[in-house]
């Protein structure tokens, strides 16, 4: 996918079985969600009926009840989708989001066009099927039967995946896995570090490039490559091995000292790219 601004970026298109899967969660919720309703709705009958108001509480409790089974089948998907997010609480659980297949942002005509079609790819045939299936033919039910079974395999016979909303939208449906962040190397720097003192002499012998570089190594943490890399630093700044000191110590203390010198001399405008630059 290629953004407005001309990156590139690679993204995991989710598996039809994914896309099933919160679907079928948020039906769920959907229906959990009308339960709940029904029951205070009938809690509130029982009330106004011991109270003598049966009538009037009738009217208010249908209207409300109305009001919510709306709201869950016309905008619940919509909602949701406009958040930041851009997921239902379905596809939140199963990993997914929906974006903009332009790479730009996710607007709200798109979110609105790709919901409006799920009232004739899902609902309406299904209303069809099951509330007038009864009173209709054989060859009218096949044909509510094919109607359905299109829409739903529809996914299946296209590269990316997509539905008739998607398409009409111009969106997609993409993983977007939990992103922890990694550990500040640099946060327990304290006691443990303490008894290397590095000069002003030997900070300086790197800059932004190698700190990376150093933080990469300590990340992947593997004992040949700290051997090795700390040998370097020994050498170049000039450092005496203590008898008990070991390389990944050595490197994460050093690490610590070394970023606190760049950012204190980042505050006073001053940034030092690499070991070659002279500022």
């Amino acid at each position: 996918m290629v953004t407005p601004e001309g990156v590139d970026l690679q993204v995991e298109l989710a598996d039809v079985g994914a896309r099933a899967g919160a679907l079928l969660l948020d039906g769920l919720i959907i229906a959990g969600s009308m339960i709940a309703a029904t029951l205070v709705c009938v809690g509130l009958l029982f009330a106004a009926a011991a109270g003598g108001a049966v009538e009037k509480a009738f009217s208010f409790v249908g209207a409300a009840w109305l009001t919510v089974a709306f709201v869950l089948r016309n905008l619940y998907f919509t909602l949701f989708e406009m958040t930041p997010k851009g997921a239902t609480p379905g596809k939140r659980i199963v990993g997914l989001r929906v974006a903009a297949r332009n790479g730009g942002r996710l607007t709200a005509d798109a979110i609105f066009a790709r919901n409006a079609m799920r009232e004739l790819e899902l609902y309406l045939p299904l209303s069809f099927l099951l509330v007038e299936g009864r009173n209709l033919d054989a060859w009218s039910n096949l044909a509510g039967l094919i109607w359905c079974g299109v829409f739903v395999v529809f996914p299946l016979f296209n590269r990316d995946r997509l539905r008739v909303g998607d398409l009409a939208a111009g969106t997609w449906v993409v993983r977007a896995p939990r992103r922890k962040l990694a550990p500040d190397l640099s946060y327990d720097a304290g006691a443990g570090h303490a008894r290397f003192a590095f000069t002003t002499a030997q900070l300086d012998a790197y800059g932004v490039k190698e700190l990376q570089v150093l933080e990469g190594v300590l990340r992947r943490y593997e004992r040949k490559t700290l051997t090795a890399v700390a040998g370097r630093i020994r050498d170049k700044v000039g450092w005496p091995a203590g008898p008990d000191e070991s390389d990944g110590e050595f490197l994460g203390a050093y690490y610590a000292a070394l970023r606190g010198r760049l950012e204190s001399r980042l505050l006073l405008g001053r940034r030092r790219l690499d070991k070659h630059d002279k500022d």
